[in-house]
């Protein structure tokens, strides 16, 4: 069975403050995007590096997850550090992804330069982070997904089969 990470950071909604609509959100969008059939590891945790480093780790060395993404945490806030949690984990770091959602955010919000998203690989796992807003979130998902199912290819995970109607991926033809 294809695994698929969902980590919601957040102090609010970890303490049950907030509701947790961002990580619920996020896993909408990939029952949109994806024909396969795959299970969703979920957490709701707060902003400690450590913590989201752990957890990261968890969903990728444990549970084999082939995607991990996770939402709030990428502002310059003194508490948003997953990025920081993220880079401290990945053998690899992915800028593009990064600078894609930002030039994609900023069609809708000047404040997108403020942004911090990013994404790594760790062993077989992406990993993408994304902002906390719901509808940032389909946003920088639908600039970026294109090149999620490749780049899962390129690491060794599972193949995944976009719906064609909502997300078209992009796979070179060899």
């Amino acid at each position: 069975m294809i695994k698929i990470g969902v980590i919601n950071v957040s102090d609010r909604a970890s303490a049950g403050i907030y509701e947790d609509i961002p990580g619920k959100a996020v896993v909408e969008t990939l029952k949109e995007y994806l024909v396969s059939e795959f299970e969703t590891v979920y957490r709701v945790i707060p902003d400690e590096q450590e913590l989201i480093s752990q957890t990261l780790i968890e969903m990728a060395d444990v549970h084999n997850c082939c995607l991990i993404v996770t939402t709030g945490g990428t502002g310059p806030a003194l508490r948003d550090v997953t990025p920081e949690a993220t880079e401290a984990v990945c053998q690899k770091m992915m800028p593009g992804f990064g600078e894609l959602m930002r030039m994609e955010s900023l069609k809708y919000v000047p404040t997108a330069i403020l942004s911090r998203q990013t994404a790594g690989i760790r062993n077989h796992s992406l990993i993408i982070n994304l902002p906390g807003k719901p509808k940032a979130i389909r946003q920088c998902l639908d600039a970026v997904f294109p090149a999620v199912p490749y780049c899962i290819d390129l690491i060794e995970g599972p193949y995944l089969v976009c719906n064609q109607d909502v997300m078209k991926e992009f796979r070179p033809k060899s």
